[in-house]
């Protein structure tokens, strides 16, 4: 179930992978940092993403972007 031997392979090839067989000693801080990466942009385009939200014809019902949508937030706030 390995799939097979190695064979050689060329190495003058470059692949921006890492190439044949490839398992860096350093995977799982590089896993680690690019998915601090993925989760920082992810938060900004969620905050971006609530701060625009207007919705012009309002729900029957309460929706769940109601809890972080600023049009919501400020309108709760003029209840209070």
């Amino acid at each position: 179930m390995g799939g097979g031997v190695r064979y050689p392979y060329p190495k003058h090839v470059w692949s921006p992978s890492g190439g044949w067989w490839t398992r860096p000693s350093n995977w799982a801080s590089n896993t680690t940092i690019t998915m601090i990466g993925i989760l920082a942009i992810a938060y900004g385009v969620w905050n971006v993403s609530a701060e625009r939200e207007t919705r012009h014809i309002l729900p029957d019902r309460p929706i769940p972007s109601m809890m972080w949508a600023k049009q919501f937030k400020e309108e709760r706030a003029r209840e209070e």
